[in-house]
């Protein structure tokens, strides 16, 4: 059984850990910005597919502490590199470095490469060529306080892009991070779902792939373990063939409205390319205009303005006090949350808080409110 990380956002390590116990993964562990699991290829494989709130998932295969660029050259040439790749494999690799006596990811990234190529070097008289876009072999490289961990990366490119949104509208919400907002609300894809402020529609898309059990993967042509020697195309098959079969149609009520003409047609193309069609419902229309779907109550959520610059929050006030008023009187019964970093704008809605949730959006510490609808 082969250790494993997942990386996510911070705040979403505990959403992320239930859905690897979902899949069945063996020693689930949470961690900061990710949860260590452990599995066979086929664990491996699920992972990249189905983890809606993951970024990348890495196979860690080497640690140790270094001090300097040298002590990381000297490190990575302990490793046998023949038992990852050949060097007719094409090799890229992704440093971070965060208090630590190397200071320079970019450097640190190239004197891994370095290692990796002299060693090829040595003993074969060739040696792999880089591509940094779509690498045969992607590695890892983590620093922190001189520790490193060099990892093979499984996914490459980071989860989140699912492949449905090519055109995003202004500061789009990640994918990844909607799922985890509705995982944090308890939505479980069985109630009705409105966003009123849907911008490119990431929450309705993400919600209709939830509730419709569509693995968040499933648009993805290429992942990184395709390039691995180890790759087994048959089980790969095998493992996307299962989740096409699992797929079911969608039975609750999902729409999305914004004032913005553009939003509202970004959100259709972005549906249609999600494999959803008309299945969610898209409205151009005003807050005050706003009505629930005909049936019970479910969740309302929205990702708003937060007034970053000086003086737009004094500008957003209006808006906020009018969403209060506005889901009190037309949206009883309704679960109402708001994510948002503006902690005094928040209070402009005038409801009782049920409660508050910490999450990051970007680099941008916010809460997820939510809000008593009588």
């Amino acid at each position: 059984m082969t250790r494993y990380f997942a990386t996510c956002a911070r705040g979403l390590e505990k959403y992320l850990a239930v859905e690897l116990a979902g899949l069945n993964a063996a020693s689930v562990e949470p961690g900061r910005g990710g949860v260590h699991f452990a599995g066979d290829l086929a664990t491996l494989y699920r992972a990249n597919l189905w983890l809606r709130t993951a970024v990348r998932v890495l196979q860690p295969i080497h640690e140790a502490t270094v001090r300097s660029s040298d002590e990381l050259y000297d490190a990575c040439r302990t490793v046998n590199w023949a038992e990852y790749l050949t060097p007719d494999h094409t090799i890229a690799v992704d440093s971070n470095v965060r208090d630590s006596g190397i200071t320079h990811s970019q450097y640190a990234a190239r004197r891994v490469k370095d290692a990796i190529c002299d060693q090829f070097r040595e003993r074969t008289g060739r040696r792999p060529s880089v591509d940094t876009d779509t690498p045969m072999v992607g590695l890892n490289l983590h620093i922190h306080a001189d520790r490193m961990v060099l990892s093979l990366d499984s996914s490459w490119h980071s989860l989140h892009k699912r492949g449905y949104r090519p055109i995003q509208t202004r500061a789009p919400l990640n994918e990844s991070l909607a799922v985890g907002l509705l995982m944090a609300a308890g939505w479980t894809g069985d109630t009705p779902l409105v966003d009123w402020m849907c911008g490119s529609g990431t929450f309705c898309i993400e919600g209709a792939w939830m509730a419709t059990n569509r693995a968040p993967g499933s648009l993805r042509k290429w992942f990184g373990f395709m390039g691995w020697p180890s790759f087994d195309r048959a089980l790969w098959s095998a493992i996307r063939d299962d989740a096409r079969a699992k797929a079911k149609p969608l039975a609750v009520a999902i729409a999305g409205s914004d004032v913005r003409r553009d939003a509202i047609e970004f959100a259709k193309t972005n549906a249609k390319a999600a494999g959803l069609g008309n299945a969610i419902r898209w409205t151009l229309q005003d807050l005050k205009d706003a009505r629930p779907p005909e049936g019970p109550p479910g969740v309302l959520i929205c990702n708003p303005p937060y007034g970053e610059r000086l003086g737009e929050a004094e500008q957003l006030v209006g808006l906020h006090r009018l969403m209060g008023v506005a889901f009190e009187q037309h949206w009883p019964g309704w679960r109402f949350l708001m994510l948002t970093s503006n902690n005094w704008l928040a209070r402009q809605v005038g409801l009782k808080v049920v409660s508050t949730t910490h999450f990051f959006n970007g680099g941008i510490p916010c809460l997820l409110w939510e809000f008593r609808l009588a």
